[in-house]
């Protein structure tokens, strides 16, 4: 069993957020929860590590965890990966590639006020840091909701936009919004990804899809005390997960 979570920004979000509370880690509290995984006993793990070790190609330490990172907004590099690479830890961060260096502009008019994306030159600052760059898609879209050319489209020209920008494979997506289906996940496996990454919560264990893992979200609210409660409960998942034939 592996656990992933899910974290979108991290900065200093003092006081109440009124909504889309998912979408923030209020800094003091990501320095807090760090220290937590490994006074709990949890080995962070990449998720490349934790792809072989679902498949059965390698052993797995006790109590793994993998750290996902939605949209590469700039407080990923300002904030985030330095407290990582203090704690040593491996984390994967998902880009939107037709939005590198823009804004989170899927939230103007309906969420939260668009917050500032890495550029190609931060990207791969991150990748030389050792973190693992994934896609988040082309265009931050509901790709259950489009037609098969346009998931297609998704699929790959954001895996070829970033393997452009970064000299080496991307090979792992992750669906925004969580938005999914059967015809993305074997979009997903024809573009050649690895692993897929949704919103849905439970613990991955080795009879889930690869191109289906389910995560955890880290909001504003959770303390210490939240967060080690979500690593340790709610491991299945409130419905059936989706599972290409075969």
């Amino acid at each position: 069993m592996i656990q992933i979570l899910m974290y979108h920004r991290v900065g200093h979000f003092p006081g109440r957020v009124k909504a889309h509370g998912a979408l923030y880690c209020h800094l003091p509290r990501f320095r807090a929860q760090m220290t937590l995984f490994r006074v709990l006993g949890y080995t962070v793990i990449s998720l490349d590590d934790a792809v072989a070790g679902l498949r059965g190609d390698k052993a797995l330490p006790p109590r793994p965890l993998v750290l996902t990172f939605d949209d590469a907004y700039v407080d990923f590099l300002e904030n985030a990966a330095p407290v990582l690479k203090a704690h040593g830890y491996p984390a994967t961060v998902y880009a939107v590639s037709s939005l590198i260096g823009s804004t989170s502009l899927w939230d103007a008019g309906v969420g939260p006020e668009p917050a500032p994306l890495m550029d190609a030159a931060q990207l791969r600052e991150v990748r030389d840091m050792g973190f693992t760059i994934g896609s988040h898609s082309k265009s931050h879209l509901r790709l259950a909701q489009q037609d098969e050319a346009c998931i297609a489209r998704e699929m790959t020209d954001s895996k070829s936009a970033l393997e452009d920008l970064l000299g080496q494979r991307v090979d792992h997506f992750c669906y925004p919004y969580g938005s999914h289906d059967l015809r993305s996940m074997e979009a997903a496996a024809a573009a050649g990804y690895l692993s897929g990454t949704t919103c849905e919560r439970a613990a991955a264990i080795p009879s889930n899809d690869l191109l289906a893992l389910p995560r955890k979200a880290v909001s504003r609210g959770d303390d210490v005390f939240g967060v080690a409660w979500k690593l340790l409960t709610k491991n299945a998942p409130k419905r059936p997960l989706l599972h290409r034939a075969g």
